[in-house]
């Protein structure tokens, strides 16, 4: 009988790793999340796993929003122009 490999994840695990194919799709996931989450209806073992994926989509957000952040700064110049002003 052969031993799992240590770095072997169950299917349900690479699953939730996936990253969203959007910033958009991140938010309606993550939003679905927590209205679960507060429903206080979900097992221990998937709210934590509900926790474990809402973590990382926050994750994926904020990395997300920070490169637009910097694109934007490129091209304004990096200056903190008010909008009307040239």
């Amino acid at each position: 009988m052969s031993k799992p490999s240590a770095n072997a994840r169950p299917a349900s695990s690479a699953a939730q790793e996936q990253e969203p194919a959007s910033y958009e799709l991140a938010v309606e996931e993550l939003e679905r999340l927590v209205q679960a989450m507060e429903a206080g209806q979900l097992p221990l073992d998937q709210l934590l796993a509900s926790y474990q994926r809402g973590a990382a989509l926050l994750k994926y957000c904020r990395a997300r929003l920070q490169a637009v952040e910097q694109q934007v700064q490129i091209i304004e110049g990096g200056g903190a122009q008010a909008w009307g002003e040239e």
